[in-house]
């Protein structure tokens, strides 16, 4: 893929608690490797973390936090990504409007991202209306800042799609103002739960933190789902679909030692306890400069505050300017309107 610094990435997180290691292969480590070239634009997704703590929202101002914390310990730069608070661009919300009136609720139901994620919160009964919506405020969240790039997990192009689809409606009935993205899914494209359960997520209780120290990752490791098959270690086992070596091919820089491993737990010659110490120290030796570089802003509240101040400041000035030309080719904006 050729790189234009011209273009814009547009991506984000949830601020539902410190981030983990599937955020990391999902998106993170794109983020860091291409702010250099790409004008970047990182979104903490505030209004969509109420879909889950809406009964609760007075934990998202912690839970911001934290998840800046976590950007700055993997290594983005403040000063070359425009980090910002959802809510904090009224813009967004203002589109996200405009775009409902582009898709139906069928459309909405359909989405892959959204029925799995209906039936891991156990909304199938009693869906919130803001929850269904969703992928559509996420399309104005993108198109809000015309990116090109949106580094995303595999499980999330279908929200791609979606607002891909909302835009080519969009710039045939008006005009075309708005810029079809292109999701860049990360080398490992999912990282599935220690339990083997489908995708990490605090929720369920199934995920490695990047700011959990070396004994909690030890006890997690030593937790995790194997092979189901495999009474015995002198049992031959399975290494698709195996957490433990998905984890390992993830994070184990030293390759020999991973298609070693695999070789010998095939054969029935490795047990489930030595592959998971060597992924242990893997893993730590993985996340130690991360927590290192987090440590010096663990107290530093009105550091990340500013953070948060000066780029939402710009990300508001971009997303107005979108907006503006949104409202001209739909022929709303008004003579009379400021």
């Amino acid at each position: 893929m050729s790189i234009n610094p011209k273009k814009r990435i547009l991506t984000g997180d949830r601020p539902t608690g410190c981030l983990h290691l599937g955020h990391y292969v999902g998106s993170l480590q794109n983020r860091v490797a291409l702010q250099e070239e790409y004008d970047t634009f990182i979104l903490i997704a505030d209004v969509q973390a109420m879909t889950d703590h809406f009964e609760h929202p007075e934990i998202l101002l912690k839970n911001i936090r934290e998840v800046v914390r976590d950007y700055l310990a993997v290594g983005l730069n403040p000063e070359k990504s425009t980090i910002f608070v959802q809510s904090m661009v009224p813009e967004i919300a203002e589109l996200a409007v405009y775009y409902l009136n582009l898709v139906t609720v069928a459309r909405l139901q359909r989405n892959p991202t959204v029925k799995d994620e209906m039936k891991q919160k156990g909304f199938e009964a009693n869906l919130p209306a803001g929850f269904l919506v969703y992928p559509v405020h996420q399309a104005a969240d993108i198109t809000a800042f015309q990116a090109d790039l949106v580094p995303v997990g595999k499980d999330q192009l279908p929200m791609i799609e979606q607002t891909n689809e909302i835009v080519r409606r969009f710039n045939t009935l008006y005009q075309p103002v708005l810029t079809e993205p292109e999701g860049l899914v990360g080398a490992v494209s999912r990282l599935p739960g220690t339990d083997g359960q489908g995708k990490m997520s605090k929720s369920i209780g199934n995920a490695i933190y990047l700011s959990d120290d070396a004994k909690t990752v030890e006890k997690k490791v030593m937790r995790m789902y194997t092979d189901p098959t495999r009474l015995r270690a002198t049992d031959p086992g399975h290494v698709e679909g195996n957490p433990v070596f998905t984890y390992h091919d993830a994070f184990n820089p030293d390759t020999d030692e991973v298609a070693e491993l695999k070789s010998r737990y095939r054969a029935g010659k490795v047990g489930d306890v030595e592959v998971k110490r060597r992924l242990i120290t893997a893993l730590n030796g993985f996340l130690e400069p991360i927590r290192a570089r987090r440590m010096p802003y663990e107290k530093e509240d009105k550091m990340i505050d500013e953070i948060l101040i000066s780029g939402t400041a710009r990300a508001r000035k971009v997303a107005r300017e979108t907006l503006a030309q949104v409202k001209n080719a739909m022929q709303i904006a008004y003579p009379f309107s400021n």
